[in-house]
């Protein structure tokens, strides 16, 4: 019988690399390449007794899908959003905390990250609905800083959509947000109140629990380091949280109307504080029973 020659070249390992996973509010480590010890799945076949080729056995199965969390910086473009006293647009601000946030969430390794907007340009509060559900977000985060009309109130808040606003305040806060279209033109035009109460009845149970749970996340992740209001977790008709699938919330990071929350949040440091605590509660969230990881 004759034999073939055994090849005396090495089995050639693909190099891989490796990046060690990190915390919230934590660079990423050290990446290390041309890790050995990896299996070689790809080997030739070899022949059975019968003669017959027979590729290798396929052991497990694929890992699911790492969630998608979208995150929506408000404003952008022609629409600055709310001016704090010394002239900084919400508009760069959320920004600035959204692309942080970014950072640290996909440090972890667990998330895939996408932004309704990278750049300073204006996006139609439906666009960026629209972009959340072609993406299949598992979670839509809205980031803002607006103003109120009274400047002693300070302090971060998030918000879940409902038809009623949870008080005065908070419906006041949806008005200036759901007319952030009017820098649209023409074509851009702002849901009815009758669209609305239909929007806001499409929402569903599982949507509307998601949110609320995500919310309390939020809530629970910012006490211990950020300032909140009274009664942080508010509702009203946001026309960027109608999603009737995606679980999402709005939060506001602080208000520009006062000295010392636009004062912090113009710096890195209070920014990255903000989405370290953002970046918990989007592991709680996902980590909590029921939430689910799919994307």
């Amino acid at each position: 019988m004759l034999l073939l020659p055994r090849s005396s070249m090495p089995l050639l390992v693909p190099r891989r690399t490796f990046v060690r996973r990190a915390g919230c509010g934590v660079l990423a480590g050290t990446v290390l390449a041309g890790a050995t010890g990896v299996p070689a799945l790809a080997r030739t076949p070899h022949a059975g007794r019968a003669g017959v080729l027979h590729a290798p056995a396929v052991v497990g199965r694929a890992a699911p899908p790492r969630p998608l969390v979208m995150l929506d910086p408000g404003h952008g473009g022609k629409d600055p959003g709310a001016i704090g006293f010394s002239g900084t647009y919400e508009k760069h601000v959320a920004e600035a905390a959204a692309q942080e946030l970014s950072r640290q969430l996909l440090a972890t390794g667990r998330y895939r990250v996408a932004l309704t907007r990278s750049s300073d340009h204006f996006i139609p509060l439906d666009g960026r609905v629209d972009m959340a559900q072609q993406h299949g977000a598992s979670l839509f985060i809205s980031m803002h800083a607006d103003a109120l009309h009274n400047a002693s109130v300070r302090g971060a808040s998030v918000y879940t959509h409902a038809h009623g606003a949870s008080d005065s305040q908070t419906a006041d806060l949806a008005r200036t947000e759901n007319s952030a279209d009017r820098f649209g033109g023409p074509m851009v035009h702002g849901a009815s109140p009758e669209v609305q109460r239909i929007l806001a009845s499409l929402v569903t149970e599982e949507t509307r629990k998601g949110s609320s749970h995500m919310a309390q996340a939020v809530v629970s992740a910012f006490q211990s380091r950020v300032q909140l209001l009274t009664h942080p977790h508010r509702h009203a008709a946001f026309a960027v949280l109608k999603s009737a699938q995606i679980p999402s919330v709005l939060v506001e990071m602080g208000f520009m109307s006062n000295r010392l929350d636009e004062a912090a949040l113009r710096q890195a440091g209070h920014r990255a504080m903000v989405a370290g605590a953002m970046c918990d509660a989007v592991n709680r969230y996902f980590a909590s029973a029921g939430a689910g990881l799919a994307g």
